[in-house]
C-alpha cells in the first residue's frame, strides 16, 4: 500500500454572499501535500473569492477550513501568512523603488530593534535564489526587473517564510516560454519540498502538463474534483463553461480587400527597415519571440514611441504620426497587453470609460450632450455584447473579457478603422476568448482592419490571414493563410536564429 495523503489544505462548505449575489455555494474540498492543484472556471466562477476566504482578505458567511489540524472560520491575512499560506495575486504586490532583498524581507527585516542586519538579509536572499535555480540580483531595484523576475521575488518571499501552501494566480501570463519552463522546474522544486501549490491558469496546456488534480467551479458552485489523467481538454472545458465548445477558432471567411494602411522603411524604437501592407478586413498577426520588437512596431504605429525614418500611408496618403491621439484621428487605435494599467481606468464606470476618449464627438460649446453620451454607451455596450447590469457598473468589477470590450469599445466609438490588439486574450477564460474571437470576426466583416500581436501561436494561426514574423528587430518572413504556409515549425523557423 502507498503511502497515505496528507491533507494541508482543507475547505468545508464555504458560503459567501454578496447583495443579490451567491459567490460561493457550499464549496468543499481537500488540498494535499506535495501536488499541483488546478483551480478552474470562467472569470466569476468563483475562483478568487474561495482563494480571499481561506487567505483571509474576506470573510465567509458560513463554513470553516482547516491549515493542517488547525480549524479557522475566519482568518486574517498574518495569521494566514504565520499558517505557512502564501498567495501570489496576478497584480504583482511589490515596491518598485526598493531592492529586491528588502521587498523579500518587508515587515519583517532581521535586526535587533535597533539596527538592521543588511548583509545578512542580502545574504539569505541571495540563498533563496541559489536554492531556487534561479539568477535574481538581490541589491537590484524592483522597477529596473523584468516582469518574470518579479514573479521569483514574489516566490522568494513566500519561500523564505516556509510556506506550505502556495497559491498562484494567472503565473505565466506575461512569461516568455524560457521563463515558464524555468517557472515550472521551481514549480516541481516545491512540490517535492512537500509544497501543496494552488494553481490558476486560463492556460490548458499548463493545467494539463503542471497539475495532479484538477477543482472546476462554475457559477459559484464546485463542479467536480479530478485527477487530472482522467479529463481531457473537451471535457474539462465542457465542465468550466457547461456546454460544447466545437470550435475553438470560428472560421475567418471574410475575403480581405484593397490596401487600408502601408508602412515602408520604418526604423526607430530597436526596428529597421520595417515594411508591410495591411488590407481592409484583414486580420495581420505579429509573431516572433519576446524581444523581436511586435510590441516595439505597434508602439510605433501608434505614436506612443517615435519613428526616426520611414513613411507611413493610410489609404494611399502619407499621414504623420508623431503621438497617439494624431493615431486616433487618423483611425488606428491600440488595445493594449496590459488593459488594467493602459487600456481603462479601473475606478471609473463602463460609461465613463467609453466616453472618455469621444467627448468631442458628443460636446458642443463646452457642454456635453447627455443624450449623445448615452447614446454612444448603449450602442456599444449592444454592439459588444458587454455583461452588465448598468453603464454606470465600476469597469474594476467587471470580467476580463468584458473589461477588454469596454476597451475595444471606446475605440470604436470613435470610428476606428484599425484596431491593433496587443496580446488580445491575455487572462480571459476559454468562454470569453470565443466571444473575443468571434467579435474580431465581425468588425473584420464590416470593413475594420486587424493588426494582432500574440504569444500564442495557435491564436495566430487560428484568427490570421496572414502573419509577419519579427527577429531581432526586422521582419525575417511572412506566411499566408491562403497558401497553407501557416505551422508552429514554419514560424519558429523564421523566429529563431537558426
Amino acid at each position: 500500500m502507498g503511502k497515505e495523503k496528507q491533507v494541508s489544505l482543507s475547505v468545508h462548505n464555504i458560503i459567501k454572499t454578496y447583495p443579490g449575489v451567491i459567490a460561493l455555494k457550499d464549496i468543499s474540498v481537500d488540498f494535499y501535500e506535495g501536488e499541483v492543484h488546478g483551480l478552474m472556471g470562467e472569470n466569476g466562477a468563483g475562483k478568487s473569492t474561495l482563494m480571499k476566504v481561506i487567505s483571509g482578505v474576506i470573510e465567509a458567511d458560513k463554513g470553516c477550513f482547516y491549515i493542517g489540524d488547525e480549524k479557522f472560520e475566519k482568518i486574517t491575512p498574518h495569521q494566514a501568512s504565520d499558517k505557512g499560506l502564501r498567495i501570489i495575486h496576478q497584480e504583482l504586490n511589490l515596491i518598485p523603488t526598493l531592492s529586491v532583498t528588502e521587498n523579500i524581507f518587508m515587515g519583517r527585516f532581521l535586526g535587533n530593534g535597533i539596527t538592521v542586519k543588511f548583509s545578512e538579509m542580502r545574504s539569505r536572499a541571495q540563498e533563496l535564489f541559489d536554492e531556487m535555480g534561479v539568477t535574481v540580483n538581490p541589491d537590484a531595484l524592483v522597477e529596473d526587473l523584468t516582469v518574470a523576475q518579479m514573479q521569483l521575488v514574489e516566490i522568494a518571499k513566500a519561500v523564505s517564510q516556509e510556506v506550505k501552501v502556495l497559491i498562484m494566480d494567472e503565473p505565466t501570463s506575461p512569461l516568455t516560454q524560457n521563463e515558464v519552463e524555468l517557472l515550472f522546474k521551481l514549480i516541481r522544486r516545491l512540490k517535492k519540498k512537500g509544497v501543496t501549490i494552488i494553481y490558476i491558469s486560463h492556460r490548458l496546456s499548463e493545467i494539463f502538463e503542471l497539475t495532479d488534480r484538477i477543482t472546476v467551479m462554475r457559477d459559484g458552485e464546485k463542479v467536480i474534483t479530478e485527477e487530472t489523467k482522467n479529463l481531457d481538454r473537451e471535457k474539462l472545458i465542457n465542465l468550466m463553461v457547461g456546454r460544447t465548445l466545437k470550435e475553438t477558432y470560428p472560421p475567418r471567411n471574410v475575403k480581405p480587400r484593397g490596401e487600408l494602411l502601408r508602412v515602408e522603411h520604418l526604423y526607430g524604437n530597436g526596428l529597421e527597415d520595417i515594411n508591410f501592407t495591411l488590407n481592409k478586413g484583414e486580420i495581420l498577426g505579429l509573431a516572433g519571440l519576446v524581444g523581436a520588437g511586435r510590441t516595439e512596431l505597434v508602439r510605433l504605429i501608434f505614436g506612443a514611441d517615435k519613428t526616426e525614418s520611414g513613411k507611413i500611408y493610410f489609404e494611399g496618403k502619407e499621414i504623420t504620426i508623431g503621438n497617439p491621439d494624431q493615431a486616433v484621428k487618423h483611425g488606428i487605435a491600440l488595445i493594449p497587453e496590459d488593459r488594467k494599467l493602459h487600456g481603462i481606468i479601473l475606478e471609473l464606470s463602463i460609461k465613463e470609460n467609453l466616453a472618455l476618449p469621444n467627448y468631442r464627438m458628443i460636446s458642443g460649446r463646452g457642454m456635453v450632450s447627455k443624450n449623445k453620451e448615452n447614446s454612444l454607451v448603449k450602442a456599444q455596450i449592444d454592439r459588444l455584447r458587454i455583461k452588465t447590469p448598468s453603464p454606470n457598473q465600476l469597469v474594476k468589477n467587471l470580467s476580463g473579457g468584458n473589461q477588454q470590450k469596454v476597451v475595444i469599445g471606446k475605440w470604436l466609438a470613435g470610428k476606428a478603422r484599425v484596431l491593433i490588439f496587443d496580446e488580445p486574450t491575455r487572462g480571459i477564460d476559454v468562454g470569453a476568448k470565443q466571444e473575443i474571437y468571434q467579435l474580431m470576426n465581425e468588425l473584420t466583416e464590416q470593413g475594420i482592419s486587424i493588426i494582432m500581436v500574440s504569444s500564442e501561436m495557435e491564436e495566430l494561426m487560428g484568427m490570421s490571414d496572414r502573419i509577419l514574423v519579427l527577429r531581432e528587430g526586422k521582419i525575417s518572413g511572412a506566411l499566408d493563410r491562403k497558401k497553407d504556409e501557416f505551422s508552429q515549425e514554419n514560424i519558429m523557423d523564421f523566429a529563431s536564429m537558426n
